[in-house]
């Protein structure tokens, strides 16, 4: 059946594609991104906490915080929530798609068995490449290293991901503002991307139509925040952040006080947002309020921070510590199976 599929036009074929999708980033995205080029619709199932904590352990994110991410995703179209931890054909069909799409490493069950044997054996089973450097036990794992051996060091420091021009480019909307657009800037650290920001970007892309993001460097962050901060890149940082679908384009290492150049040399910036309370320095917002194109957004859960998130880690520790090693021995199982799969398949 799967090979009958190929020869489909793609706008014809509707793609699954389920997960945890806990603390969503620029892996689980470009995941999503490919799968949305298997076909013409992409359908995202996401696990609820309870089927994650029996088959992986603890999410930082809470079921309807992870919907909300995903649902952010510029290449989802639709959000299915508390889909079964083992991929279900019932379900795929119920959503009109014919093909389940996933990473090419392994996921196994609370029991070690395959979560995608099902789809698999009925041939309706494509493979796209895992994001390498980067995966949410990973991220859990800098936070919690930066609260025990960093301390003053950013935790980014420990980041395997080598960014690339191309993922850059893919992740662009590649898209310039048009002829009468109001053009929205805003700018931030946007560190561990979370359903804070998106609401952020969501109300200041409502003022206008092109949204650009400028993402300070990790330089900018640290001193701001101090302590093991930023936890992610600005390459991370920026692919987060284009991924989201209000966001037309991004400023990567934009200067923290914000000046002539970034209102008139990227393009023209019509207005420039930010958050009501937020605590800045009189010089950061002093040229585009003496414009008088500043304004301020007061977004839906603007209390929720990337502090936020690592208090929950902090909180919690003992369990996402636990978590850590569960899901390091998960893996090592997990890399058995592949590569015995693909012994199977090389015969």
């Amino acid at each position: 059946m799967g090979d009958d599929l190929r020869q489909k036009p793609k706008s014809e074929l509707r793609i699954w594609v389920d997960g945890c999708f806990d603390m969503m980033h620029f892996g689980h995205a470009n995941a999503l991104r490919q799968a949305k080029e298997m076909g013409g619709y992409l359908v995202v199932g996401v696990h609820s906490d309870a089927e994650i904590l029996k088959n992986k352990g603890p999410t930082v994110m809470t079921e309807q915080e992870r919907y909300a991410a995903v649902a952010a995703c510029k290449w989802v179209d639709e959000v299915v929530p508390n889909a079964p931890y083992l991929t279900s054909l019932e379900w795929m069909d119920k959503y009109g798609c014919q093909i389940c799409a996933h990473g090419d490493d392994v996921t196994t069950m609370a029991d070690g068995s395959d979560c995608y044997q099902l789809v698999k054996d009925a041939g309706r089973y494509w493979e796209y490449k895992r994001t390498q450097g980067v995966s949410t036990t990973e991220l859990v794992g800098r936070m919690l290293l930066g609260t025990n051996e960093l301390k003053d060091t950013p935790a980014a420091s420990t980041s395997p991901f080598l960014p690339t021009s191309q993922k850059l480019i893919q992740f662009s909307s590649a898209r310039d503002p048009l002829p009468g657009e109001k053009v929205v800037y805003v700018h931030g650290g946007f560190d561990l991307f979370h359903v804070g920001h998106i609401e952020f970007l969501k109300a200041a892309k409502a003022l206008g139509s092109y949204l650009i993001v400028g993402i300070h460097d990790d330089v900018t962050v640290n001193k701001k925040l101090g302590g093991s901060y930023p936890i992610m890149t600005v390459q991370e940082r920026a692919l987060s952040v284009l991924q989201c679908r209000y966001v037309d384009e991004v400023i990567i290492g934009a200067p923290a006080v914000i000046t002539k150049d970034v209102l008139e040399k990227v393009w023209t910036v019509d207005v420039v947002v930010g958050k009501k309370g937020e605590k800045v320095n009189d010089e950061v917002y002093a040229l585009p309020k003496s414009l008088g194109i500043y304004t301020e957004v007061e977004p839906e859960l603007s209390d929720m921070t990337t502090v936020t998130v690592i208090d929950r880690i902090i909180a919690n520790r003992q369990l996402y510590e636990a978590r850590q090693a569960k899901k390091l021995g998960k893996a090592v199982v997990e890399e058995r199976m592949l590569e015995e799969q693909k012994r199977q398949q090389n015969k």
